[in-house]
């Protein structure tokens, strides 16, 4: 769908086409009334057809306007063009962290930059109920000016939750067990294999997203879809020490806990995630002979036992 510059969609005019993904085309266009430029997301037309598309789309709109943090993608409004849905957003100058990721790995402080400001927005929507679903380069924005923006809650569920954080009753809209959302390489074991994904899931794939900042390279990758799929189930990325010494072996833990194939042996929070990643910064921890050498009951158990 081509939308010429100048036409009017409500009160915001078409500037320029700036953009296309899997969960529609994106368009410069100006709000006259507040006088600022604003991005808007339209669902492709064949798509907007397809009754689950359209709920998921819609659904990006629901879970993305609750949300109000500084690392999370604005949502103004949603709006309708010739009988299809369109997203109004904050309009974002710089690049997604994939295209940054084209050139290499990352300086490691700048991957630890990157990386606490997507947990502290993971952690913000995990404490509204919501999961992402489908994090990776692709869907994170890294601003001008050095500010992540996770982006596309196209695939977030929303969950009600009773009084343990961390125990799912119902889930809203159903998609079901067995359903398989999301971007291989990225998704978690439990996600492969189409059971149930909560906030550990996010977890998983920001452990994969962290460790290809650090490394240049994937995590998990394969020659076809399900190689990286049997990777995700059986096996485990090679050393990151072994890729730069810059890296700490803490951060080197991190990534691992992250990346642990049950739910239960990861961190259990964004929030807690954030917490350790923050802490790298302020400790000068000695260099451990064998980073990989640990107690995973233990860690299981007690996340705030990772340095």
């Amino acid at each position: 769908m081509a939308i010429a510059s100048g036409t009017r969609i409500g009160p915001y005019e078409i500037l320029v086409a700036i953009g296309a993904g899997g969960m529609g085309e994106v368009y410069r266009a100006r709000d006259p009334r507040l006088g600022r430029e604003v991005a808007i997301k339209f669902l492709p037309k064949s798509l907007a057809r397809d009754a689950d598309r359209l709920r998921r789309f819609e659904q990006e709109a629901r879970a993305a306007s609750a949300l109000n943090h500084p690392n999370i993608l604005t949502v103004y409004d949603l709006a309708e063009f010739d009988s299809t849905p369109c997203l109004v957003t904050e309009l974002l100058e710089g690049s997604t962290l994939r295209e940054r990721l084209q050139s290499g790995a990352l300086p490691s402080r700048k991957a630890a930059e990157y990386a606490v400001q997507i947990a502290r927005g993971l952690a913000a929507a995990h404490e509204k109920g919501i999961v992402h679903r489908d994090l990776k380069p692709a869907n994170i924005f890294i601003t001008k000016d050095g500010q992540v923006k996770i982006l596309d809650f196209g695939l977030a569920k929303l969950l009600e939750r009773d009084n343990d954080e961390n125990t799912i009753t119902r889930f809203e809209p159903h998609t079901g067990q067995g359903v398989v959302l999301g971007t291989t390489g990225y998704m978690s074991p439990e996600q492969i294999r189409g059971q149930t994904v909560d906030r550990r899931s996010d977890i998983f794939a920001f452990g994969a997203v962290l460790y290809e900042m650090l490394s240049g390279k994937r995590a998990f990758h394969g020659e076809t879809p399900a190689d990286t799929a049997s990777a995700i189930l059986h096996q485990d990325p090679s050393e990151l020490l072994a890729t730069s010494q810059s890296i700490s072996p803490a951060m080197e833990r991190i990534v691992r806990h992250c990346l642990e194939k049950a739910p239960g042996d990861r961190f259990q929070s964004a929030r807690d995630l954030a917490f350790h990643l923050e802490s790298l910064s302020t400790s000068s921890e000695p260099v451990l002979p064998n980073p990989r050498c640990r107690q995973r009951a233990r860690l299981a158990g007690d996340t705030r036992a990772i340095p």
